[in-house]
């Protein structure tokens, strides 16, 4: 491979490549599509697919053609607007609510941190290097998940060259590349050093027991302790997470992902009193409307709230009887 393909592949996210390529071969292949394409043929791919897929799915695959039609030097098709028209109307005949991820709550934090204790206790006394391995590389996981609100592609792209651990402060996680980072400038995120529940120690704990040095911070380990060299697979992350999640005795496992953690910690830190200004600037966020979308509420029925109008309205009501 040439340098300059080097560059060019640096250049954007390894998932968004592979996901775009995999819209592309959806078109092509499975719809038998052409490209360059028309925009009456994807606006006909768009009525053939809505309702089956959902307005996200289609919206992605939008962003797939047009990337590659920009890339290639062809006019984009996507921006006529009989597809945007097309698109709106499917909005409107099958509307969908939208699937969040279930936040995790620091309850349930504490419960799989110490089923973790426990399993790692286990694995010593039992001589089992790889269970230990594996359990001390989730809870280091799953508290830097939780206390950093990283989302599962940042966890599983994080490397060890990139984190500073400064004794009994805290630690700072770089991330050369993020989301919605179009100029690359890369962001550190600082996480603190705490009394329980430590994301620092856990970070600690699993490097010494594993003895890496450099590259990425969460990998495979196999039966026998070997640890892989690449990271892990941002897919592998949901199957992980439900696996220890159940072993934990948590309920319902499968209604949790990797942004189970992200959403968890943003609804931690509402309920504790961070102001939506604070918890952007923790968390990373630029958009606003994207923060607002992470946050559950801690009383999501407003119940609280409207007992305590009823209460005072009662109270009203009879001072007037009197």
């Amino acid at each position: 491979m040439s340098t300059i393909d080097d560059y060019i592949n640096a250049s954007s996210r390894e998932n968004t490549r592979l996901s775009y390529q995999s819209a592309i071969r959806h078109f092509e292949q499975e719809w038998q599509g052409l490209l360059p394409a028309t925009a009456d043929s994807i606006a006909r791919y768009l009525a053939d697919y809505a309702g089956k897929l959902s307005v996200n799915t289609l919206n992605h695959r939008l962003a797939a053609i047009s990337s590659w039609h920009v890339e290639q030097g062809f006019p984009d098709p996507t921006k006529a607007p009989v597809v945007r028209k097309v698109l709106r109307g499917i909005r409107v005949l099958h509307p969908a609510r939208e699937k969040r991820a279930r936040p995790f709550q620091l309850q349930q934090l504490q419960q799989a941190v110490h089923w973790l204790d426990n399993a790692i206790k286990q694995a010593q006394a039992d001589g089992h290097f790889a269970e230990e391995l594996k359990h001390t590389r989730n809870k280091s996981l799953l508290l830097l998940g939780f206390w950093r609100g990283f989302r599962g592609d940042e966890l599983t792209r994080l490397r060890i060259e990139h984190v500073e651990v400064i004794e009994q402060e805290g630690m700072i996680c770089y991330l050369p590349q993020l989301k919605n980072d179009r100029l690359l400038k890369g962001t550190s995120f600082k996480t603190p050093a705490l009394s329980i529940l430590c994301p620092v120690k856990a970070y600690a704990d699993w490097l010494s027991l594993s003895g890496l040095s450099a590259g990425p911070v969460f990998r495979a380990i196999n039966r026998w302790g070997h640890i892989a060299s690449e990271g892990l697979h941002p897919d592998s992350l949901i199957p992980l997470l439900r696996s220890l999640f159940q072993q934990a005795g948590l309920d319902a496992a499968e209604l949790y992902s990797a942004h189970s953690l992200r959403r968890g910690f943003a609804t931690w830190a509402t309920a504790n009193g961070w102001d939506l200004k604070q918890l952007m600037e923790y968390v990373g966020w630029k958009n606003i409307n994207s923060a607002i979308r992470y946050i559950e509420s801690a009383d999501p029925f407003r119940r609280q709230h409207i007992e305590q109008s009823l209460s005072q309205a009662l109270a009203d009501q009879n001072t007037l009887i009197r």
